[in-house]
Parts: C-alpha cells; structure tokens; sequence
C-alpha cells in the first residue's frame, strides 16, 4: 500500500485552461464532445490545465510525470469521488472499479490470485476454441459477399468467452439479453455524466426505468449462477469457483453474496465489453492498413499450421501480433479516460490542486499526443517492435490505467485479444464495406459508432 503525500497550494500557481460559461464552466463544450474537448484542452494549454465544470476545478492532466503522480507516486490521494464511479456505482456496487481505501485493498488481495498467470493458461484453450466457432460463424455471415457489422459479433464472443471463464457457462444463448442490458447500462450511465441536473434512480423516469429493468435481467443471471454454485460448491477451475474459495490471508473472511454480485458484475461489465471494443478497433486499423494485416498473416501462416486456431502455447511466436493489438490500444484506448478526486491538497507539474478538485487522466490524449509519439495518428505496429520502448516514460502508453489500480483483468483480456486476432486473421480477410464511415463515441468505452460493417472471405 502507498502513503499519501499531500502537498499545501498556496503559493502554487492555477493550471491554465479555457474560462467558459459564469453558472456552467465548459460543461456545455464537455457534453457536446467529450473526447474532443479534452483533447483540443491538451494541446491548447499543456500538460495540466483547468477547468470549471458546475462551479467545481477540474484538472487535465496529459503529461506522463503527471499521469504517474495521480495514477501511482500518490494514488492514495486520489480517490474515487466523482460523477463517473457515482453512475458506475449503480451498476456494480462496491466492486474494484468503484471502491477505494481498505475495502478496495481487501478485494484485490482476494480477487488476484484467479488472474495469476498459471490461472490464465487453463483458460486459452477456452478463449481457442471460441475464436475457431467465431471464424465459422463470420464465414456464415459473409456468404456471397453479404455486410454485417463486426462489433456485435465480437460482443458475443468476448461475453461467450467470459461466461465460460467466469462461470463454465456458455452465455451464448443469453448473449442477445444480456449485451442489450448492459448496452442500456452503459448508455445509461454516460447519460447522467452529462445531464445537467440529472434525478435520482428512484424517480420513475422512462430512463430510469428501462435501466431499473436492465440491471434486473443482468442480477437475475448473476444472482442465480452464485446461488446454484453455492449449492454446488464444487472447485470447477473458472474464476467464479476461485473467487468462492479465496480468503483475506489477514482475517481468513470470503466475500458475501453481494460482495461476488459487485466483483462478478463488474467483471462481466469491464471484461466483456473492452476487450470487444479493442478487437473492434484492430480489425478496423488492418482493414485499412494492407501493408500491416499482410505482415501480420506472414507471421500466423509460419506460426500457426494448417490453419489451427491460435492457442496459449503459441502466443510467444505471436509478436507481431501482440504489436498490432498494442498499436491498436495505442490509437484507440477502450477506457479511454480515468477520473479522479482529489481527497488532499497537491500539486500537480507545479500547479496548486485543492482537495475537492476532480482530475481527469486519458490514455487517449496522452497516447495521441505529437510530443511524445511521431506522427501520433498514424498506425505503425512497429512503434512496439522489441528495444523501441526504451527511453518512452512509462505513462506515455497506459491502455489499462496504472499504479495499485491497474485493471486487474490486463492478462486476461491481451491474451484473449491475440488469440482472437491471430485466429480469425489467419483464416478471414475483414475488409471494410465502402461508404460506410466509422466515428468515435465516448461513452464509458469508446465505441465504434454506428459500428463497423465488414465483408469476411477466405484467405
């Protein structure tokens, strides 16, 4: 655990940044264009700026010393007060995403050893033997040179993928409801981000009732798999039996039913949805990258014979492949914005930061920005290539945040990610439908909006 080191700032100049509204700050500017505003805010007034959203400082903060302050150097400071993890909540109560101090730290302690590295191997034959039924079902989809829109499709694999992982259940069946339900959660958290005065859960909106309605169907499938493998309590080897088992070293306490519904909720909301996102993103980038998709099948034809589906065992021939994915999270990072709240006064890059502020830190501004990458909008796998990272801060590429709350689940979702590339790669040309242009939507991810419609035929 770090200690918090606090910093009084008086004396301490204010980050510069744009002025805005008198009653409302830049909260217009931040609901019409979330991404954007943050970044044209970057490259305008620096490593750390200032804002005011609703009469409250808001600090950006893009440089990487500034990022590793916030994120690890001084984590204890900066807590999980903010509008973001208060809509989170909703949804996944006080799991690992949105808890912070002791509860947060008992949590963790129980919940990592099911992401240990010997855990994982058990679940790429899982994650290899979805990818091959996926490339089957691609294939049905693309007959006779037939569109279909790549981003549901992988939706229900990484859901198929985790249910298996997560429970030994195939969700495949339930995948339709259960993607829809946690679509209307996410839309539904993202909405009460940027509504002005957003109400209460209880008041019985439309909204509030379609949500309400969501997070039933979503419980009913959680709640239900906890009950039956409490009855069961046979060790299956998912993460389900190993969170069921795993006990605090220091009390020897488990976690409650409610305490697996968060992590299990949470789990099933982070796993699922940005490992899709970033796969979405991948498949996009070598659609039109010819040059790189032609590299990267050079390496899976050598690496994977007769056209097997990628497995555990193959991941360290897969460099290539692991470069796009980087490269991929590098231009189009799924949790694309970290929100914090400052418990204490800081100071940030010489900047004063009161207690009460929030602060903001974007793997997507800071991995798009021209002083730290050349040519930062370009796709260039080989920015990863073995040796050129050497002398690159280490916030200048932070995909899965950082510090004691780096997302717990980054092994698991990079090698699901390589092996579904390299599996479907191998076997399927995706090739984006002409007139069809893709744009960005950040919501909770950033998502691929209206989606990315592909045509599949064989290699």
């Amino acid at each position: 655990m770090t200690t918090a080191v606090t910093t009084a700032p008086s004396r301490r100049p204010m980050a510069p940044g744009p002025k805005g509204h008198p009653l409302l700050g830049m909260l217009p500017q931040f609901r019409g264009d979330r991404l954007g505003f943050i970044v044209r805010t970057a490259r305008a007034y620096g490593g750390v700026s200032r804002f005011i959203v609703r009469g409250r400082s808001v600090f950006l903060v893009s440089d990487p010393a500034g990022a590793k302050h916030v994120l690890q150097d001084n984590a204890e400071n900066y807590g999980r007060k903010t509008r973001a993890v208060q809509a989170l909540r909703e949804t996944l109560g006080n799991g690992l995403l949105t808890t912070t101090g002791p509860a947060w730290w008992r949590n963790r302690r129980l919940a990592q050893p099911s992401f240990h590295k010997q855990r994982l191997a058990g679940f790429a034959t899982i994650m290899s033997s979805s990818a091959a039924d996926f490339v089957d079902r691609l294939g049905q989809l693309g007959e006779g040179g037939a569109a279909f829109d790549i981003v549901p499709e992988l939706s229900r694999l990484t859901l198929r993928i985790l249910g298996r992982c997560l429970f030994e259940r195939d969700l495949t069946d339930a995948a339709d409801a259960v993607g829809g339900a946690l679509q209307v959660v996410l839309h539904h958290t993202i909405g009460k981000l940027g509504a002005l005065f957003p109400l209460p859960g209880v008041v019985p909106t439309p909204k509030n009732l379609r949500f309400r309605a969501a997070l039933r169907a979503l419980d009913r499938v959680v709640l239900s798999l906890i009950a039956e493998r409490r009855r069961d309590a046979a060790d299956r080897g998912d993460l389900l039996s190993m969170l069921l088992a795993a006990r605090d070293e220091e009390t020897g306490e488990g976690l409650d039913d409610r305490q697996l519904r968060d992590e299990v909720m949470t789990l099933l909301l982070a796993g699922h949805e940005t490992t899709a996102m970033a796969l979405s993103w991948a498949f996009y980038l070598l659609s039109l990258h010819p040059g790189a998709r032609r590299t990267l099948e050079h390496e899976l034809d050598a690496a994977l014979a007769g056209g097997a589906a990628a497995g555990g065992e193959d991941l360290p021939r897969l460099r290539y492949t692991r470069m796009v994915l980087d490269e991929s999270l590098r231009l189009y990072p799924p949790a694309w914005v970290v929100t914090r709240s400052a418990d204490g006064d800081d100071e940030i890059g010489g900047y004063a930061v009161p207690a009460g502020s929030r602060v903001l830190v974007s793997p997507y501004v800071t991995q798009h920005d021209p002083t730290l990458w050349e040519d930062p909008e370009g796709f260039d796998p080989e920015r990863f290539a073995p040796g050129t990272q050497e002398g690159r801060p280490r916030y200048a590429y932070f995909p899965f945040g950082g510090g004691p709350h780096l997302c717990i689940g980054a092994g698991f979702a990079i090698m699901e990610a390589t092996i579904v590339l390299a599996t479907v790669a191998r076997r399927l040309h995706l090739d984006l439908e002409p007139g069809r242009p893709v744009g960005m939507d950040a919501l909770v991810t950033l998502r691929p909006t209206p989606g990315i419609w592909v045509t599949a035929r064989a290699r």
